[in-house]
């Protein structure tokens, strides 16, 4: 039995004593141990491409243009995790989407409503001793903070994906830009609809024009974070 009272699901694999993980995504553009814990990962850009590995079983650290994706780099995250024996589980917006939240529109009521279950579905890893890495379009500061309030104090760790616009756009890969510059999708976050920075994120990861770390360099970061905070002790 691990720390948390359930037997790993994999062999050599145990469950984070002090975290659950979770994380969302802040949407288009910038503006988701202690028995349980949330990591909010919001991100500028919508890729979704699941990494690769190498022969030796290494994440590839490569992305058309050399920028990271919020899903990106929660697969990074989620194998690092892996690899040093932690349980995790990612959450992505695109894929709740298709089968939980797809009776929801992206009205602003159906967009709070669409944070509120992911936050209650992540709060469930959590209690199971998961990391839980959820990736969504977050852009209200309201619907963060009600997710935050789900969990024990200090258990809900928030990471910025900090994106200029300008590479946002050049990098959408979707032509969805394109197409709510053009006025064909309404209530586009960032061009016709507010997105509202963080204004307590416990992590920021910056990613500017020309200067873009990679996706596994950014998963170290959280990590190290988690390491310091205590998140990851057996």
């Amino acid at each position: 039995m691990n720390a948390s009272g359930f037997k790993p699901a994999l062999p050599g694999i145990s469950s984070s004593k002090r975290l659950g993980f979770f994380s969302f995504s802040g949407g288009n553009q910038p503006f988701d141990l202690k028995p349980r814990g949330v990591c909010l990962i919001k991100a500028a850009m919508e890729e979704t491409r699941t990494l690769k590995l190498d022969v030796n079983g290494k994440v590839e650290d490569k992305l058309p243009n050399g920028h990271a994706g919020k899903s990106t780099v929660a697969c990074a995250l989620s194998h690092m995790l892996y690899q040093r024996g932690n349980l995790s589980y990612i959450l992505d917006g695109d894929n709740i989407r298709h089968g939980l939240n797809r009776d929801l529109s992206f009205k602003a009521e159906d967009r709070a409503e669409n944070i509120r279950r992911v936050g209650e579905v992540a709060k469930l890893f959590a209690d199971a001793g998961f990391i839980c890495i959820a990736c969504l379009i977050s852009p209200y500061r309201r619907d963060r903070a009600e997710c935050r309030a789900m969990l024990p104090s200090e258990d809900f760790v928030e990471v910025f994906m900090d994106v200029p616009l300008q590479v946002c756009e050049n990098r959408d890969s979707k032509g969805l830009y394109k197409l709510a510059r053009a006025g064909k999708i309404k209530g586009f976050t960032g061009i016709d609809d507010p997105y509202e920075p963080p204004l307590d994120a416990e992590i920021v990861l910056q990613c500017n024009t020309g200067d873009c770390s990679t996706p596994c360099d950014m998963a170290e970061k959280v990590i190290s974070y988690l390491e310091v905070k205590g998140y990851l002790q057996a």
